[in-house]
């Protein structure tokens, strides 16, 4: 490409775009439509120019042109109650339904990596040993000790504000760091596994797990789906990385990674509850059965939610990325 020949040519349209962007009045029909097709012929003419003969002058100019008309032409978009409510109804749960043959096999996966580790430590007095001092083990499972006392040591407002802190930092790193192949994400699955299979074997060689489950999962139902969650989806991230698929690996990593910044502001609200359910439900004088029971059904609610809204949202389309008129736009492809 003779780059003089080729800013020669198409000087005029790209001035004659400007001119328009900078009209203080409204535009009239006619000139709209110039603007639309302005718009497009320096989109391309931008492609050609990145493919071709890049210069970082002209690029520059062109580059702000295509944004400023594509603001233009789009319109200035402002987010609305309506865009919430479209989120938690279809972007949301047709993220986590379309990502479940992720997560699902993580959280059966790492259910079966605690209940082992739970077992081995039950059935080695060895390990319980290199846990810590008999004395120690005792006050952590003894009826009162911390265990029991975990969950109503503080108020249940500020408890439940600090176990979502927490829970959400889990999750945020598991959903950010998935691009890292995964790796990170394995490790935090792990040591979330690791303090569970330590729980179930402790107070089982005290011969009180049927306690510790009635303390578990009231709240962990909801709180442990929404880590494997995360961690499926992180893994879907580091896979993306190795397997783009057909899509660029630019192209597939910018929507999973969209995707999964929108499942981590989802789980936020998820967290919300199971924190509520661990401030509030757990600690509370409710027979174990009572407790239970709510946490099942919240559980359960919650499973209702990502297989019938998400499943028909992924069925109409839905993939849980942004809406298209928000994503960046596209430049076409030089031949």
């Amino acid at each position: 490409m003779d780059l003089d020949v080729f800013t020669t040519a198409h000087r005029a349209e790209w001035d004659r775009l400007e001119a328009l962007l900078h009209r203080k009045r409204r535009l009239t029909g006619a000139e709209a439509d110039e603007l639309v097709v302005l718009y497009q012929r320096t989109t391309t003419h931008l492609s050609l120019l990145l493919s071709s003969a890049p210069d970082p002058a002209l690029t520059s100019r062109l580059t702000s042109l295509v944004a400023r008309a594509r603001s233009t032409v789009t319109g200035a978009r402002k987010a609305s109650w309506r865009d919430a409510a479209r989120f938690f109804t279809t972007a949301f749960p047709a993220a986590v339904y379309r990502l479940r043959h992720w997560w699902i096999p993580t959280a059966i996966l790492s259910t079966v990596v605690a209940a082992l580790i739970g077992w081995w430590i039950a059935a080695h007095p060895e390990v319980q040993a290199a846990i810590g001092a008999p004395e120690e083990l005792r006050a952590m499972t003894r009826p009162g000790g911390q265990y029991e006392t975990y969950y109503s040591s503080h108020p249940a407002a500020s408890f439940a504000a600090q176990v979502w802190t927490n829970n959400a930092q889990a999750v945020a790193l598991c959903l950010v760091l998935g691009a890292f192949l995964g790796l990170p994400v394995l490790w935090i699955l792990l040591q979330n596994m690791l303090n569970l299979g330590i729980g179930i074997g402790l107070m089982s060689s005290a011969g009180r797990l049927d306690t510790f489950l009635g303390l578990i999962l009231p709240h962990g139902l909801l709180e442990l789906t929404a880590v494997f969650i995360a961690a499926g989806i992180g893994l879907r991230l580091g896979w993306t990385v190795i397997d783009p698929g057909p899509r660029t690996r630019r192209t597939a990593l910018a929507e999973e990674g969209r995707t999964a910044l929108g499942v981590a502001i989802g789980l936020a609200a998820v967290l919300f509850i199971s924190g509520a359910l661990e401030g509030f439900i757990t600690p509370s004088g409710l027979p174990t059965w009572a407790r239970i029971g709510i946490g099942t059904a919240v559980e359960l609610a919650f499973l209702l939610y990502v297989y019938v809204l998400g499943g028909r949202a992924v069925r109409a389309g839905a993939t849980g990325d942004v809406d298209a008129t928000d994503r960046d736009a596209t430049l076409p492809t030089a031949a």
